[in-house]
């Protein structure tokens, strides 16, 4: 591949990337939150009640409440929540958490607008399982089929990149390291876990993740509880680094640089973005499947994903980074950390032992493996709706074959790809979810 390519769609992908989108995505997370009365504030225990009601059981649609949350789950809980911490972090110092809180909290609202608009406007397809999601929305609710087409081809493709190929190198290159794996056996071995359970679509995938992502989530979390007990003494001092630093230039400090108030928004936003995907239009796909009276109820429950990804699970690895203090760590040629490392220090850090560095690659492999089971039916949904149901089984086939692909290639310019992919989906998501408000706000009028 010529040099030229690599370096122009980093280029692409930092313009993307930009303050206009991100400051888009925040701002419908306020604009929603504004129109619904700060509704993901006062409805969140009834949100989290509702995860594991079974009232709807008997409704249309392909899965529970709790099984299509899983799966969203299953997609948004990857290595942002390990990696995408820490880099946040390293560019915007300790103040980058707090950032990532603010984007989580309005991107509650955006996620709930997404589910009420993914069930309300869903369909049956030839299969007799329901097809939803903003393309669906954009074509039956705004009367835009052509923005739906877009958002269906840039999330097929996006799918490759950020929901397969390099969640599988993460996967390789966690396992080669920790394990000393070879490759190739990685890229087999994954590759069938991922058939066996990809080819059996949405019911078997819910099935998996329903087990899978609770079990992950908690022993990730409980890893990061435990080392945050051993370091007690620190955590105040952590919190305080958070806040302070949220409003005021992080100075340098070891291995960090430091970063102007701009540079930390900046990084905490984006990465929470990246964290939770609250914008993007992924996570309703899941949703439409979800057996449920009105989109209300399975609104209140799609929000709940944002609060545990970003709110929970991120706020434990950044403690961990923060409270001892591998934020400011250098590494062994004396470079600032970053992503994977910077995480990986800190547990070394906060536990007794050498052993400690298993537990980030552990996560980093379950949490991979999850996402790429979620974004298997983000994709494949959006090349149904593309090309009908006929090209879903070789679309999946694909699906197998790509993950062997990513476990044993070198992937920076796929993952920019992906990110450019990742941003022009956003958009069309966003204008439904604009110009579709009212109808969010009447369907939340429904008080069953």
């Amino acid at each position: 591949m010529p040099e030229s390519i690599p370096a122009l769609l980093k280029t692409v992908s930092g313009i993307v990337w930009g303050l206009p989108l991100v400051f888009l995505l925040v701002g419908t997370g306020v604009f929603l939150t504004i129109r619904l009365g700060g509704l993901q504030f006062f409805m969140l225990p009834e949100a989290l009640r509702l995860v594991f009601s079974k009232d709807d059981e008997a409704s249309e649609g392909d899965i529970s409440h709790f099984r299509a949350l899983m799966t969203a789950l299953a997609a948004t809980i990857g290595t942002g929540n390990i990696a995408g911490v820490a880099s946040a972090i390293a560019a915007g110092g300790p103040g980058a958490v707090f950032w990532m809180w603010i984007t989580a909290l309005f991107g509650m609202a955006t996620k709930y607008g997404e589910a009420i608009l993914a069930v309300k406007y869903r369909v049956v397809d030839e299969n007799g399982e329901m097809a939803g999601g903003p393309m669906y929305a954009l074509e039956r609710g705004l009367g835009q089929k052509w923005l739906g087409v877009l958002f269906a081809l840039f999330g097929a493709l996006a799918a490759f990149g950020i929901g397969n190929m390099v969640q599988a190198n993460s996967v390789a290159e966690a396992l080669n390291g920790s394990f000393h794996a070879p490759f190739w056996i990685t890229g087999v071995v994954l590759a069938i876990l991922i058939g066996l359970v990809t080819l059996g679509g949405i019911k078997r995938i819910g099935a998996v993740t329903a087990y899978l992502v609770p079990v992950m989530a908690v022993i990730y979390m409980a890893a990061a509880f435990v080392l945050l007990v051993i370091n007690i003494r620190e955590v105040p001092h952590a919190f305080e680094l958070i806040f302070v630093h949220a409003f005021t230039p992080t100075a340098a400090a070891g291995g960090f640089i430091g970063a102007m108030v701009k540079e930390t928004i900046q990084a905490g936003v984006r990465r929470g973005l990246f964290s939770n995907e609250a914008g993007l239009g992924s996570a309703p796909i899941a949703a439409a499947a979800a057996k449920t009276r009105n989109p209300k109820r399975q609104a209140l429950v799609s929000m709940t994903g944002t609060f545990i990804d970003t709110i929970i699970v991120c706020t434990m690895t950044g403690l961990a980074i923060v409270a001892t203090g591998a934020w400011s760590e250098t590494g062994p040629q004396g470079n600032a950390l970053d992503g994977v490392d910077m995480t990986v220090a800190a547990f070394h850090m906060g536990y007794p032992g050498e052993w400690a560095g298993y537990i980030v690659s552990i996560g980093i492999i379950f949490f991979a493996y999850s996402t790429i089971l979620g974004w298997g039916y983000y994709g494949e949904k959006c090349v149904e709706y593309l090309c009908g149901i006929r090209l879903v089984f070789p679309y999946r086939v694909l699906w197998v074959i790509a993950v062997f692909i990513g476990a044993t290639r070198k992937l920076d310019t796929v993952w920019d790809f992906a990110d450019i992919m990742n941003a022009l989906m956003a958009v069309p998501n966003l204008i439904a979810l604009i110009f579709l408000s009212n109808v969010i706000v009447e369907e939340s009028r429904d008080s069953d």
